[in-house]
């Protein structure tokens, strides 16, 4: 099916390379100049456009007036932003505007064509992320791996290549990159994939047993049933060592001589035994470092990394976040058994993607499970992200403070200012109007009471709540949307404020 794509670049020849690659792929294409020429085609082919690729700028005319457009149009159109690498901020204003996805300048034609159809299939009702398997459990494949970034994208490139070797592999990155699961693609693509992926942390295992534990252990005297070992237990397939500069001296040495001989002898043992394994080693180290200071063997490190692969950090390629946010959601929608995959709401993307996420894409599963099985509604918003809204420098009360904000529109910037007093909530000034009611016929509400002191909660969601049904006249959904919370969660809301849910209305002035 042929779907109609705007392009809005400055740069004639990016506009002309865009085109051709999405043409290309079956679609029509509408380009424009810049932010202006953009909306008016917006406006003549009003419900027509499938999809908007759009560059931000820094400065005025910065692309973001065409996201406001679509805002107060209604329109759900998925808009794909483009933003040079220091734009990042940019990229996380355009996110929380509504944008679908962003990607980082330079970047290839093909990374830009696959966002394009990722965003189509939003539009089309289907699902905007494909599930990401669990790595510890299920074969996994290199298209199971999410890489919107060009920092990925490299990694899994240097993957396949290694699949065709049999070196031994280091894979190196902070923990939580997903080493693992990389290590899994490998061996899954591998002419090995038949046969056992095992894997072991050398960083979970007291330093007296992990001898046995990778060369195994024979019998002694029918009193000891022996231990086979992960060496032998992984014989014909690949074998996974994690945090391989974990391991003590001794165990480096005997690791060595497997490397090198492809035989092990069992701790306590005498005789060799050959083995038949592939080598995947991991580190959150600098081996270098550990080499310098004596704790890690130089020759088994450059055994080790024959092959070398960095999963770069997660704040290093804060393209994938939203990708990987949608995937998890989706995964554990349906492992919670949900009726439908919860949704991520522009605000919590934005939120998420600001997050420079230490623990990297293991914290940010952990995150979204957590916000999946708490939700109330049928999107995640930033309130279900507290921890990540915590961390961010002034942002721990955003919940609170977004109460305090009243719903963006043109009408609303007309009604900000009373008497000539500026909303201040947010900085913590009284404002020099403060009648209770005044939320009830403007668009402000005040932060602090008669006496100066701060309002509770309660009665400032009261208001805004009020005043949203007036200004999106009693339409349950949009106001849901717009206040970010399910309508499930308004209704209950409405009841504890006494309004009327079947006339919201009568009861919102």
């Amino acid at each position: 099916m042929t779907a109609h794509i705007l392009v809005i670049d400055d740069d004639p020849q990016e506009r002309r390379s865009l085109k051709a690659v999405i043409e290309s792929r079956g679609h029509a294409v509408h380009v424009a100049e810049n932010d202006q020429a953009g909306l008016e085609v917006l406006r003549k082919m009003r419900g027509e456009i499938d999809a908007v690729l759009l560059d931000l700028k820094s400065g005025e005319g910065n692309g973001l007036s065409v996201l406001s457009f679509l805002d107060r149009l209604r329109a759900d159109v998925p808009v794909i932003v483009q933003t040079a690498e220091s734009g990042t901020d940019l990229a996380v204003e355009a996110m929380r505007a509504g944008a679908f996805d962003f990607v980082v300048k330079p970047t290839s034609l093909e990374r830009i064509a696959t966002a394009v159809s990722n965003a189509l299939k939003l539009h089309e009702g289907d699902s905007s992320g494909r599930p990401l398997k669990r790595g510890r459990s299920a074969s996994v494949s290199f298209s199971d791996i999410i890489a919107a970034s060009a920092g990925m994208a490299r990694v899994l490139e240097l993957g396949r290549r290694a699949v065709q070797s049999h070196l031994p592999i280091m894979v190196e990155g902070e923990a939580g990159v997903g080493k693992e699961m990389l290590a899994r693609a490998i061996h899954s693509a591998s002419e090995r994939s038949g046969r056992p992926f095992v894997a072991v942390n050398c960083a979970a295992i007291p330093h007296a047993t992990i001898e046995a534990v990778l060369f195994g252990r024979p019998e002694q005297d029918g009193a000891d049933e022996g231990h086979i070992g992960k060496f032998k237990e992984a014989d014909g397939g690949t074998l996974f060592i994690e945090e391989v500069g974990d391991l003590p001296l001794h165990a480096q040495a005997k690791l060595l001589e497997a490397v090198q001989k492809g035989e092990i002898v069992a701790a306590g043992g005498r005789n060799p035994h050959k083995v038949d394994v592939r080598i995947i080693a991991s580190t959150s180290k600098d081996l270098i470092e550990e080499v310098k200071a004596s704790r890690f063997r130089e020759d088994l490190y450059y055994r080790l990394s024959v092959f070398p692969i960095t999963v770069p950090a997660l704040r290093r390629r804060k393209e994938d976040i939203v990708h990987l946010a949608r995937a998890f959601a989706e995964r554990f929608s349906a492992e919670q058994r949900l009726q439908r995959p919860l949704g991520i709401g522009s605000g919590a993307l934005a939120l998420l993607t600001a997050y420079d996420w230490p623990g990297n894409v293991r914290q940010l599963e952990n995150a979204v499970f957590r916000a999946v099985v708490l939700a109330e509604g049928n999107e995640l918003t930033e309130r279900d992200f507290p921890q990540v809204a915590a961390q961010l420098p002034g942002r721990g009360g955003t919940f609170a403070s977004s109460l305090l904000r009243a719903p963006s529109s043109p009408a609303a910037e007309q009604a900000s200012m009373v008497a000539g007093a500026p909303f201040m909530a947010e900085s913590g000034q009284a404002p020099a109007v403060a009648p209770a009611n005044v939320a009830a016929r403007t668009n402000v509400i005040v932060s602090t009471d008669e006496s100066g002191n701060v309002r509770k909660l309660a009665e400032v969601e009261e208001e805004l709540i009020r005043f949203a049904l007036k200004f999106y006249r009693g339409q349950m959904s949009q106001v849901a949307r717009k206040l970010g919370i399910g309508r499930s969660t308004l209704y209950r809301k409405l009841k504890d404020y006494g309004i009327d849910p079947d006339n919201p209305q009568k009861d919102a002035a």
